[in-house]
């Protein structure tokens, strides 16, 4: 698979990704909801200091710049591990998985490291609560950010609650008698993006590293086969 498909898989990540979350983010007030099919599939604006489906390592200003930092060094390790699974001609369906891997975590690092420099709003940490805060109005693009390099949010829009406030039965452990809603994660592109690469290499693991195991066998029996001079035809 040649390099530059590669890069054209994660350009077209990239634009949708980012051109959303710049459509919600300017033009939907913060845990502003639009329905697009029914209830069980909506726009849902909310912004999260953490990881995929909003996983935090902490609430604090430090929590966040860490993960950014992490985020930055998983995206250069990206970029050079991508290379060289190209040039050693992995398999396809690996290659397009790791490529979905590589602009997700691209998509939210450049959310992580700009945001809080383009956009005049955003959500803002308190350290009396030790808590993030959303906003009122709509966010725009003026250039005096509501934050610092490194110290962006995230924007998450996609909502997918296909059974909501269902009272289950009360038999049912944990969560019997006790209004429950299925998949109430908010995400956006880029997250599912992730998922989908590394939920599709675990899937499909062997198939994608059969051939190259077949060639790392054939390689060791090749290199310890012994040579001796009774052996060789004269």
């Amino acid at each position: 698979m040649r390099l530059r498909y590669v890069i054209f898989v994660i350009l077209i990540i990239l634009f949708a990704d980012q051109g959303l979350k710049i459509w919600i983010k300017t033009n939907m007030l913060y845990q502003d909801e639009k329905f697009i099919f029914g209830r069980w599939f909506r726009l849902y604006f909310i912004e999260n200091a953490g990881m995929a489906y909003g996983w935090k390592l902490g609430n604090s200003e430090w929590a966040k710049m860490a993960l950014t930092l992490f985020r930055l060094g998983a995206v250069i390790f990206g970029s050079w591990y991508l290379v060289k699974i190209v040039k050693q001609n992995y398999h396809k369906g690996f290659i397009i998985c790791a490529a979905l891997i590589y602009a997700g975590a691209l998509g939210n690092l450049i959310d992580s490291l700009f945001y809080g420099m383009i956009f005049d709003k955003g959500m803002v940490y308190n350290a009396a609560t030790d808590s993030y805060f959303g906003y009122d109005g709509l966010a725009k693009a003026t250039g005096k950010g509501y934050s610092s390099f490194l110290h962006g949010h995230v924007v998450d829009m996609l909502y997918f609650p296909l059974i909501e406030n269902k009272i289950l039965p009360d038999w049912v452990p944990v969560w019997g008698g006790k209004p429950f809603t299925f998949f109430q994660a908010i995400f956006n592109i880029a997250d599912a993006s992730i998922s989908t690469g590394v939920i599709t290499i675990l899937l499909f693991q062997k198939r994608f590293f059969k051939h190259r195991n077949e060639e790392e066998t054939t390689t060791t029996v090749e290199t310890d086969s012994e040579v001796s001079d009774d052996k060789q035809v004269m």
